[in-house]
This record gives structure tokens, sequence and C-alpha cells, in this order.
């Protein structure tokens, strides 16, 4: 049986602290490999949560935003059609090509370096591993606010394998399936896919389209290797591939300090708003459609050599490929104005690390050596239509006036990346009771990129070439104490480094790297008839150099704009009081606010420089608090088959999704109910799961942006007046059918 609780079994290990046995009164002890050795989730010195493979699928976790409502300080929205992670506060701010995020994204080991690329791949899967907390030493260049690792389901050793269906409202169909086939020699074949198609959520009203709705297969094949012997490995390669209206880009309303909405020219062209048509809180009405086209493949091989009785090696290499193509409306009107556009994304990427692991009576070291390239090229690309209107109207209709509005606004460039570490971390029982880990390790990293940028209607076109590099020691050193068997008190400090940037075709000069110093301290527990487990963490960050996009003047403008000291708690607890029976709490506190950050917005008339002093403002994706509560209860009937219901509600206060702190680009409070009822036979082949998602039906957003000033006086005068942003789904609910072999 692979599922027998969509959101219930596994919920405990999505908290951290590991699954549940059916039929005991006891946790289970959860591995995590995302140390870079086989580690217990309890063992770990930081804030470490594990979601298991049971819980990702229908009913569970179906993408990667749908880890945040489990992880403690995550929070995942997707904007442009990429991924925005972020966790305690720091994460994914850029909105250029070329732009990185500051939590490590991995699979099986290896880095996926574009945020495009991390929306896919949440199928058949072990278990999802995520650290939190800067992991200078072990990852480096990108890893300042935590690390994520999924860990893809490996073949058996006899032929088996389950088939999953699933059918829900929006016209949601899905098929998940898996086979195992055992080949000779040691040698076994896993083969996986995951199907999905759905309507959309909303509407397109100028059209009539659907809108965010969903066409996407995946496929993953993996060999392996296990003979028992010095040698055992895996080679898998995935293929995925999107077709929709996805990521539409939806209007929020006008920008704060803009009282009419867009500018006075618009209405000229006939241009509306959803709100000037009415619709739906999913509809939009807009000239262009949005589409979202992608493809792309990941092929990693996993090898493992024993040394020894006490040494071990694991090479991870990958290879991948990602080309995609994003069309949206940033003017979210039906007139054919300046604002549609076109979004381009080509990488190729190649990856290679050693690492090596040696246990030895009173120490044990890890160190290791990783290497890293990447062929970038990106293209944003707005045609100025009509934009006479808007600079010009005596123009309109004249060859002038034709001329602005054969004009474009282009980012067009490569840029190549070429990184490379080595690290070390050693960790030395002092005495029976006291452990001290100590590492440190070297990242370099060079960038060069070519291209050019050109804005027809403000007279630029230049050339962006340029190439910078840069290179950071990071250390760590922690201390645990365990003064029994089932108590464990830690504290750290360490350093993390995430890497310059280079934005494709962006006048935005090389970006310095972020920097942050950390110091953690905290305790984790269990009762000693293992029916209970807890954590408590409590954090001090001071990040140096964030990296920080604004839109101004119609430009997007990457800069090394600010300081900040974050603050915060997390805490978990996990009961199994009753066989039948699991509840569990998780919650966070978070002080995120910037020190110091002074954000240009253009010059003032006389060409002096415009700025904004945002100090005090809170960080985006920084909730003040976010708590989550899960309950499950089993009922095992006369005849072996057994019975679930389980739930969860998450609680998460205000969100700004800007610098500015304004209140039309932010998600006040929410609060979210999900349920799920399933049956599972007796002898584990049958599985049927009703489940359903914000149950309560909440209007909420997960991410936006904003394309104006914060004032009248300071609004750029090209600017369209728009908050724009992506909401999350309403109630949804699916049965899903799934049968084992």
């Amino acid at each position: 049986m692979k599922t027998a609780t969509a959101l219930s079994v596994g919920l405990l290990a999505a908290l951290g602290f590991g699954g549940t046995a059916a039929a005991q009164n006891t946790l289970e002890e959860v591995v995590v490999t995302a140390t870079k050795r086989s580690t217990s989730l309890q063992d770990i010195a930081g804030g470490a949560s594990v979601i298991g493979g049971d819980d990702v699928g229908p009913g569970g976790i179906e993408n990667v935003r749908d880890m945040a409502a489990a992880v403690p300080n995550l929070s995942i929205g997707d904007q442009f059609g990429f991924a925005r992670v972020f966790m305690r506060g720091i994460g994914m701010t850029s909105i250029d090509i070329g732009g990185e995020g500051s939590v490590s994204f991995l699979q099986d080991g290896a880095i996926i370096p574009r945020p495009a690329a991390q929306l896919v791949g949440m199928f058949d899967l072990e278990q999802v591993e995520v650290l939190r907390g800067p992991q200078g030493t072990l990852y480096g260049r990108g890893a300042t606010a935590g690390a994520i690792n999924l860990v893809t389901a490996k073949p058996g050793d006899e032929f088996g394998g389950y088939l999953t269906a699933t059918g829900g409202n929006y016209g949601l169909m899905t098929f998940q399936g898996a086979v195992d086939l055992p080949l000779r020699d040691a040698w076994a074949l896993r083969l996986a896919t995951k199907i999905e198609e759905r309507d959309g959520y909303g509407e397109n009203i100028f059209s009539g389209e659907d809108v965010d709705d969903r066409s996407a297969q995946a496929y993953r094949g993996t060999l392996a290797y296990d003979g028992d012997g010095a040698v055992s490995g895996a080679l898998s390669f995935q293929y995925y591939e999107e077709d929709d209206r996805n990521f539409a880009f939806h209007y929020f309303g006008p920008s704060q300090g803009t009282a009419g909405g867009l500018p006075p020219a618009v209405p000229v062209l006939g241009g509306r708003t959803i709100f000037d048509v009415g619709g739906d809180f999913y509809d939009i009405n807009s000239d262009q459609e949005a589409l979202n086209e992608r493809d792309g493949y990941l092929a990693n091989l996993l090898l493992d050599f024993e040394l020894s009785d006490r040494m071990s090696l694991r090479s991870v290499t990958s290879l991948q490929d990602l080309d995609r193509f994003l069309r949206d409306d940033l003017d979210s009107t039906d007139a054919d104005l300046f604002g549609r556009n076109d979004y381009t994304e080509q990488s190729e990427s190649f990856g290679q690390e050693f690492t090596l692991n040696v246990d030895g009576d009173r120490m044990d070291l890890l160190a290791g050596v990783m290497y890293f390239e990447e062929e970038l090229y990106g293209q944003v690309l707005v045609p100025l239509n009509n934009i006479c209107f808007l600079l010009a109207p005596a123009t309109c209709g004249t060859p002038i006036g034709d001329g602005l509005n054969s004009g474009r606004y282009e980012q067009n460039g490569d840029v190549d990346i070429t990184a490379y570490a080595a690290y070390a971390e050693v960790t030395w029982d002092l005495s029976d009771a006291l452990t001290l880990i100590a590492g440190v390790r070297y990242n370099y990293e060079e960038r060069e990129g070519t291209g050019t940028f050109r804005f027809d209607a403000a007279g630029l076109d230049v050339n962006t070439d340029q190439d910078a590099d840069w290179d950071d020691v990071t250390p760590r050193v922690t201390l645990q104490y365990r003064p029994d068997d089932n108590m464990m008190l830690y504290a750290t400090y360490n350093q993390a480094f995430k890497s310059g940037v280079i934005n494709t075709g962006s006048i935005s000069p090389p970006l310095d790297p972020e920097t942050v110093d950390a110091w953690e301290v905290g305790i984790k527990g269990s009762s000693g008839d293992g029916t209970f487990t807890y954590g408590l963490i409590g954090f001090w960050y001071d990040y140096q150099d964030l990296q920080v996009s604004t839109f101004i003047n119609n430009l997007t403008l990457t800069t090394n704009a600010a300081e900040a000291t974050i603050y915060g708690m997390e805490g978990e607890v996990v009961a199994r009081p009753l066989p039948a029976l699991e509840v569990g709490l998780a919650f966070s506190l978070l002080d995120a606010e910037y020190d110091e950050f002074s954000d240009r917005l253009g010059n003032n008339p006389d060409g002096t420089p415009r700025v904004l002093d945002l100090s005090g403002n809170r960080m985006p994706n920084a909730p003040e608090m976010k708590s989550t509560l899960h309950a499950s209860y089993m009922h095992s009937f006369g005849d072996g088959s057994s019975l679930i219901l389980s739930g969860r509600y998450m609680y998460q206060s205000r969100v700004y999704f800007s610098q500015f702190n304004e209140n039309d680009v932010a998600q006040a409070s929410i609060g979210l109910f999900d349920a799920s009822l399933s049956w599972a036979s007796a002898d584990g082949l049958w599985e049927v799961t009703l489940a359903g998602r914000n149950l309560t039906d909440e209007d909420y957003f997960h991410t936006g942006v904003r394309f104006t000033s914060t004032s009248d006086a300071d609004r750029d005068p090209l600017g369209i007046g728009s908050a724009l942003g992506y909401p999350a789904a309403g109630r949804s609910w699916g049965l899903n059918i799934q049968r084992s072999f």
C-alpha cells in the first residue's frame, strides 16, 4: 500500500518528527540524507522537516507550493512561471532571468539551478527533506536560507508498483503510476509517470478562454545496481513538459498612491480591467492570452563506493536542460497597450560532486569537492504597442507616433556560470554527552554575461557585456549536548554565501554576493515510550548585501540594496496517545525587517537621485506568525481494512509581497482547512481517498508584484499603475483510487 492516508500518516514527518506506524503506539524514526550522510531527523542540530513519499500525491503534497502548509517558516509562491521559495524571511526576490533563490533546491543531491525548473518533479518520491537555516558548509553558493532535497523512489528487488487515477472539480484528471522491474545480476528498473489535466480556475472574459489551467506530463526512468558489494548506484532520467495557460497575471487593483488606476490615456483605447467588466476572483480581462510552454530533462547518476568498513565515497553527476516560453499581460486590460510580456529562458547545466565519509571511533569526517557550470539564455520582450497614447498622445497617427509604437523593450543575452567549491566537516565526540561539529567551505564563482538592452521609448540600445567573479569562506561551529537518550540541546554559529548575479540583458551592474552570519539554539526530544516528540528552536541572523529587485521607469533593476536582522522561533509537537490517534502542532514566529534599505526610484526634476528609505519595513514573504494543527484518526474493521479521517488547519498572518509594504500588494491573514477520508483494503492493494483543500473557500494570493512608485509625487511617469499577482486555488476536491500490485 503506497498511501494509506493522504494528509495524515506522513504529516507527522512533514512536521519534522517521522512517520507513523498505523498499528503501533510509537513514532517511527526518519532518516535524512540532505546532510550528505544518513542522519536521524532527531539528531540534526538545526531546523529540519521531512515529508514522506506517502504524502506526495493526490490529497497530499501535490506540488512544490503545497509544502508551505506543512513546514514552519516556509513560504512558496510562483511568479513569472518560476518558484519563489522563502525560509525564515529570505528567498527569491529577483524577477530577472539569471536571478536565483536563497534556498538550494536539489533532486537526489543534484542542484536544480533554475527556479523555473523547481516547479516540476513532485511525483513518485521517497521523501522530501527540508533543512531550514543557512547551509553554508554543505551547499554553499545558494543556501543562505536553507535547502530542499527531493529524494526519488528507487527500484525495488521484486516486481511491483501502483496505478493511481484522480478526478475532481475544475475538470481535474490525473494519472500517476510506477512499476519496478527486477533485471538480471542485481540490476533493477523503475518507470514512473505523472499526467495532469485540469480546467482553469478562472476565465479570460475578453476571449472566453480558461486561465490558470494545467496540462502537464512527466516521466522518469531509474536504473539501479546493488550487488551487495563495494559499488552500488542509480542512473535516472526525467523528462517533463507543460503546455497551458497557467501563471496568468491577475489585476489586484491600482497601486497605492495612484488614484485612477491606469493612466488617463488608457480609457481612450477602451482598456478595461476585470473590475470594469465584472468577473470572479480568478478571472482576468486581457487582450493577451496567458501562455506557459516548457520542457526539459534531468539526468542524475549516483554512485556509492564502500572503500572500507569505515570509509565511503559518493559521486553525484547531473546533466539538466530547460526550455520555456511564458506570455502574460502586464497592463491587465483588454486594450492592446504596451504591456504584453514575452519571457524566454533556456538553460543547460552540468554538475559533479564527490563526498567522502569517514567514520572513526570518536571522530567522523565529511569532505567533498564540487563543480558546476551552466549556459543560460534569456529574453524579455515587450512590444511597445500604442505607447504613443502614454508618452505623446498628439503624435498618435503620425510617423513619430508610429515610430514609438513600433519599438520594443527587450533584455536579450547569455550568462555563462562556473562554480566550484571544497568543504570539510568534522564531528568529534568530546564525551558521551558532548559533541563538537566544525566545518569550513571554500566557494568560488564566476559569471560572464553578453547581451543587449533596448528600450526604444527611452532611446536606449546598449551593450550589457560584463563579467565578475567572487569567492568566500564559510565556517560552521556546533555544540550538541545530550543529558540523556531522549533529549538533545545544541548551539550553532555558521556563515553562508549566495553568489553574485549577472542577469541576462540587464543594465544592472553585477550584484555582489549575499552573506549571512547566523546563530541558532534549540532543543529536541521525545518521551521514553516514543509516543511524544517535541522541538523548540530560536535563531538570529545578520544579513548583508541582500539582492532586491525594483521596477521603476519601466525598468527592472536589481541591486544590493539592503541589510537586515532576522530573529524568530519555531516549535513542533507531535503526540500519539492512542494507536488510532495522532495530533500535532507546529508554529513559527518571525521578526524580519530591513535595517538599512535605500531604494532609488529614478531622479528628481533637478536630476538628483530620488531615494526612498525603507529601513524598518517588513521583508517580503515573511509572515510574523504561522501555525499548523493536524490530527488523524484510524478505525480498523474486523476484516482488516481501515478507514482514516484526517484534517489540517493552517493559519498565516499578513504577508507583504513588496519591500514597500503596500497593503494592495499583500495578503491579509488567512486560515486554510484541508481534510481527507481514506479507505484501505486489508491486503493493502486498494485505496480510495476523498480529499478536499481550502474547504472554507478562502480567496487569497500566494505572491504579487508592483510596477509603480509609492505616491503620486514619486510615481514613475510611464508606470502602468497596477498591482498584479497570482491567486491560489479556491475550494477543491478530488477522489483518488489507487491499485497496488
